[in-house]
């Protein structure tokens, strides 16, 4: 560790009132640092310290900080809390502020040092290394205090942020010890506490970010308005891979407030003083498209061409349990058999995209919801021909993203770039609208899994194939090179290494092309493959007269015992009975374990109008270390939510000529609040490090649901949404 007193450069307002105090640098965990070598050319990794800092302020305050962006998932409070605990500071002092781009001081060494949010990695990996900081800071305190008082470090005390000696009577802050305590080197391996000595980690402390965000004083991209801003919105072509053939602006430019109309790579750009001219103007542009190569099957053919290729064997990529053929073949055996197709789904997040660029000379900064600040940035640089080094991006806060935000060819901030480059220098605001994201937007593949399986005449299952067919995420991206060769894990993952023995099992991957740009999506594979995993288990289970709950406790392998914590605990919270519930209503199971984290979640079911209302679900969830149970339960009933919304209701659908026919929420449909049914959380308790909380509420409750439904009503659920369009 190295300590900096100086030269420390943030532009968040966090930071103003701090003066002269402690910052503490962190550093890398040897995987970042071995990458960052790697990169020679990546800007911001030559010469420049550690990746992460927390300031002790004059006033007491203690500002760590954030290099995951905050969009609702709540790192600013995760991460501030593991440095108060160690730090034993006051919840009351901490503050949180958003690092800007920096690859080499806030790389994220999960995703191999890239500077990025995703994968629910930001606690898990901060864990250790905001704790030691929150240790090492305590540490040096108390050895300033002991100087300043001529007393033995190892009588004073430090509690809620007061720093004391009994003997002598004398206390004090943080803040009028941090000066001193910054000269000093910082211990090489400071004491951690025990989970026995916590008093902050595994309470319910208030998120630091909600009472800005409650009063409005919260800054988004929408908030900043430079002098001379633009505002530019962009027609985007109508179909997926058609480019601009030529364009009419007499038009736009005759609305008052438009500025200028120019031709960008993504389309036509029009610039003008406000949102209103900027969006009337683009509607009075002609433009003719060219679709020589775009994608323009619809629907149904995409649906078909992806239901075919998982009836191909696919690659294999897995498989146990010996002879999957003999298996199949065993006399006395029963063949049980299902398909399910998943359609397109949009992120749809309340805020759409948008970003902010100023560019003067030979310098740019940017300021937005940027989720992988590592491609953005120099992503800018290279559209613009800047130095990397004076291009310069601060995160802001993003009214969501679910993945929206994470796209591998840093998209945003590639149009954003080539707006202000097709402008010259000037201060742009691009802004998408909801119906352009919707409509061009980037979205979750569409797939289709085949299931076979054999159960023996005690209805045990003894051969299980599962062939899933989908695009790959990764594939034709800035990101490819991470395959290595090998098929896209992100399209199969939930379908292999299960905690089932299921006998003979082969998984198969069949990688199918489309035009249609997709992205991952909360929780990625796992909303899919944990559906149609979870509900063929049960319906063969069902099939073979076994109870869903015990049925699957008795298929757990035995070197895991979380699994069976879960699923005995959802049980136990539902007071469960079996799925054919009482006075109109059903019961479905199901488990998943994603990004390290295990749910399984009951769902109640009942039969409105023809269709599922989900009355109340159930759910138990281990994921380590419970730094914040409050966000905790937040991040998993709004899983849940966003679940329901995919397996009831929201689908992507491509009409004639590959045109996308949703365009905002009237016709995306989400679960709305009244539909939220009461959900009921428990977290197991645990020693285990932490892992991701953000997405894994997400895979289970899609098929607890489905397999509700079908006890209640006898329906098997084939194709999602399990609500058609005009139905409810």
């Amino acid at each position: 560790m190295t300590i900096r007193t100086s030269g420390f450069k943030t532009s968040r307002r966090a930071f103003l009132s701090g003066g002269a105090g402690l910052v503490l640098a962190l550093t890398l965990p040897v995987p970042g640092r071995r990458l960052l070598a790697q990169e020679a050319a990546a800007p911001a990794a030559v010469a420049i310290p550690p990746n992460a800092f927390v300031r002790i302020a004059a006033d007491d305050t203690v500002t760590v900080m954030i290099k995951h962006i905050e969009f609702g998932q709540g790192p600013m409070t995760g991460l501030a809390t593991l440095v108060a605990e160690e730090l034993d500071a006051d919840w009351s002092q901490m503050r949180g502020a958003l690092a800007p781009a920096n690859a080499a001081w806030y790389g994220n060494a999960v995703l191999g040092g890239l500077q990025g949010t995703g994968g629910s990695t930001a606690l898990p990996s901060s864990f250790m290394v905001m704790r030691r900081a929150g240790a090492a800071m305590r540490a040096m305190l108390v050895e300033a205090a002991a100087a300043e008082w001529g007393v033995p470090a190892a009588e004073i005390t430090v509690s809620k942020g007061v720093i004391a000696h009994a003997g002598s009577g004398k206390q004090s802050g943080f803040g009028a010890l941090a000066e001193a305590a910054g000269a000093l080197t910082p211990p090489a391996e400071p004491v951690l506490k025990t989970p026995e000595q916590w008093t902050l980690i595994g309470t319910d402390l208030h998120k630091l970010d909600t009472d800005e965000k409650t009063d409005g004083k919260a800054m988004f991209t929408l908030d900043q308005y430079p002098e001379g801003m633009q505002v530019v919105v962009v027609a985007h072509p109508p179909a997926f891979g058609a480019t601009v053939a030529s364009f009419d602006d007499s038009a736009a430019l005759a609305v008052p407030g438009v500025r200028a109309v120019h031709q960008i790579p993504q389309g036509v750009a029009v610039y003008a003083d406000n949102t209103f001219a900027a969006l009337k103007g683009r509607d009075a542009l002609a433009v003719t498209w060219d679709e020589a190569n775009a994608e323009t099957r619809d629907d149904a053919e995409l649906a078909a061409m992806t239901l075919a290729a998982a009836r191909q064997p696919g690659i294999t990529v897995e498989e146990e349990g010996g002879d999957l053929a003999a298996a199949f073949a065993a006399e006395g055996s029963t063949l049980h058999e299902a398909e399910y197709q998943f359609p397109f789904l949009a992120h749809a997040p309340l805020e759409a995209l948008d970003g902010l660029l100023t560019v003067s000379g030979d310098s740019a900064h940017a300021s937005y919801g940027s989720q992988f600040p590592g491609l953005d940035q120099p992503t800018i640089a290279g559209i613009l021909g800047l130095d990397p080094a004076k291009v310069t991006l601060d995160v802001m806060l993003a009214g969501g993203s679910f993945g929206r935000r994470a796209t591998g060819d840093a998209h945003l901030a590639a149009e954003l770039a080539e707006v202000a480059k097709a402008a010259g220098d000037g201060s742009y605001k691009l802004m998408w609208t909801r119906e352009d994201d919707i409509k061009g937007g980037y979205y979750r593949p569409m797939t289709a899994h085949r299931f076979r399986a054999a159960t023996d005449a005690d209805g045990k299952i003894t051969a299980w194939e599962n062939v899933v067919s989908g695009q790959s995420l990764l594939a034709g991206t800035p990101m490819e090179p991470m395959l290595q060769g090998a098929p896209d894990a992100t399209a199969f993952e939930g379908s292999v290494e299960l905690p089932y023995d299921l006998g003979a099992r082969r998984v198969g991957f069949e990688q199918t092309k489309t035009g249609v740009p997709v992205l991952w999506w909360r929780s990625v594979g796992s909303t899919h493959t944990a559906f149609a995993v979870e509900m063929f288990l049960d319906e063969v289970l069902v099939g073979a007269g076994k109870d869903p709950v015990q049925g699957r406790l008795d298929l757990l392998k035995p070197d895991d015992p979380r699994p069976r914590a879960v699923i005995e605990k959802v049980a136990e919270m539902a007071g469960w009975k079996g799925p054919n519930g009482t006075e109109g209503k059903g019961y479905g199971m199901a488990y998943a374990k994603s990004f390290g984290t295990y749910v399984a979640q009951i769902a109640e079911v009942e039969d409105r109008d023809g269709a599922p209302h989900v009355t109340g679900v159930w759910c138990a969830v281990d994921c380590g270390v419970a730094v914040n149970p409050n966000v905790i339960r937040a991040q998993i009933e709004g899983g849940i939510g966003f679940g329901l919304s995919a397996a009831l209701f929201s689908q992507i659908t491509f009409g004639a000529g590959g045109r996308v026919q949703e365009s905002n929420y009237d016709s995306y449909r989400m679960l709305r609040i009244g539909e939220m049914p009461d959900v009921q959380v428990e977290i197991i308790a645990s020693t285990a490090d932490p892992t991701g909380i953000g997405e894994p509420g997400v895979p289970p409750i899609g098929p607890a649901v489905a397999n509700a439904w079908r006890a209640l009503t006898g329906t098997q659920t084939r194709k999602l949404p399990m609500v058609q369009r005009g139905v409810v």
